[in-house]
């Protein structure tokens, strides 16, 4: 999500000085590739770039298309094979043998619910979103484009004009939200065929730091540059403040009984209790122990902290279930040999992601099947 705000803020910019711009965005990749469907760059008409749909070894070439398509002021579908290692748009050669369609859109700045409009909207919402582009792999067809989002409620917000199966689109939507992953549809109509990427764009995570010492500032910015919300909560106004921690940071001086006050949670919330006060901490998980929803509960501190706090617990007649001691990561965070608060908060980072995408953390080295799940990429035909 933070480099969609990014993209944003140029857009604003490139609209207030008049300045043309194309968005970029990967709405289907066959094979491996760098980035996944979905990502996104925005050009103005100097050449300039924000985002980005590869590791670098596909922007040269989507510089000139976009220019392209800016300059005729149609949307455009471009293929690119990073499978042939004697193309010489690639360059870079990165090997990733995956083939990458690239959707470019001109922007126009009078229309409402231009494609930034709409994107302005998901990330403005606090919420998952759908998103729905529209594009056809015959090049020669009409490329619709990005044309609408859908809420969590399945309420729409776009351009619908000539769109006859808007009823399948949104009940694939709501497919996206129910199975919570992207699909790629083919939809046959009337002889016609049209390609739909609907694209599940989550909330991004939000982490709550319970204690604003000194390491928790050190989490709190890794945090915030990997575009999670960070909200610190502490006893004491003279850490938890705003000139110690960053503007995006949301700041709460709160006893431990009172924290979820104004902190709402739900399953890409997670919680690191790191005050370096044992009674604080231990409130607190007494607290969060009693929300389901909540995923991930990490305990800063020694496996013996951890061992006394169930002891209390049970001496005070709570049995933690077994679906409770499950989501207690303690002491936090990965085994990576961190020392220093940088070192530590990466390792704890790195586990909160881990947890929230069900993912392993073994050394991708070792893995053998492919690093992104494409289960769900191939193109699902359906007559409508």
């Amino acid at each position: 999500m933070r480099e969609l705000e990014d993209i944003l803020t140029t857009y604003d910019v490139m609209k207030s000085k008049g300045l043309g711009c194309v968005l970029a965005t990967v709405v289907h990749v066959e094979g491996s590739s760098y980035r996944q469907a979905g990502a996104r760059m925005l050009v103005n008409e100097n050449g300039e770039m924000t985002g980005a749909i590869s590791g670098g070894c596909l922007e040269g070439g989507a510089l000139k298309k976009a220019l392209l398509a800016l300059e005729q002021g149609q949307n455009k579908l471009f293929t690119y094979d990073t499978s042939d290692e004697d193309d010489a748009v690639v360059g870079a050669q990165l090997g990733c043998n995956g083939i990458i369609q690239v959707l470019f859109e001109p922007i126009r700045f009078e229309q409402p619910d231009n494609p930034m409009e709409l994107l302005r909207k998901v990330v403005g919402k606090n919420e998952t979103m759908v998103i729905i582009t529209l594009f056809n792999l015959h090049k020669s067809q009409y490329q619709p484009g990005t044309r609408m989002i859908f809420d969590q409620n399945l309420n729409l917000v776009g351009d619908v004009a000539g769109i006859e199966y808007l009823s399948v689109i949104r009940a694939d939507a709501g497919k996206a939200l129910s199975q919570n992953t992207s699909l790629f549809k083919e939809y046959h109509l009337s002889g016609e065929i049209q390609h739909v990427f609907i694209e599940l764009c989550p909330t991004p995570p939000t982490l709550v730091l319970v204690g604003a010492g000194n390491d928790a500032q050190a989490l709190s910015q890794l945090a915030t540059i990997s575009g999670w919300k960070v909200t610190v909560t502490d006893g004491r106004s003279t850490h938890a403040n705003s000139q110690r921690f960053q503007s995006s940071c949301q700041v709460i001086v709160s006893e431990p009984e009172r924290i979820l006050d104004n902190i709402p949670v739900d399953q890409r919330t997670a919680f690191v209790l790191m005050t370096h006060n044992y009674q604080y901490d231990l409130s607190v998980l007494k607290l969060l122990l009693n929300q389901p929803e909540i995923l991930y509960i990490g305990i800063l501190g020694p496996k013996k902290k951890y061992q006394r706090m169930l002891d209390e617990l049970k001496d005070q007649g709570v049995q933690l279930t077994r679906e409770q001691i499950a989501k207690i990561y303690a002491p936090v965070g990965l085994d990576l040999g961190a020392e220093t608060p940088a070192e530590i908060g990466l390792s704890i980072l790195s586990e909160i992601l881990a947890v929230l995408n069900n993912a392993g953390t073994d050394h991708l080295r070792e893995r053998i099947n492919p690093i992104h799940d494409k289960s769900n990429y191939a193109f699902k035909v359906e007559h409508v």
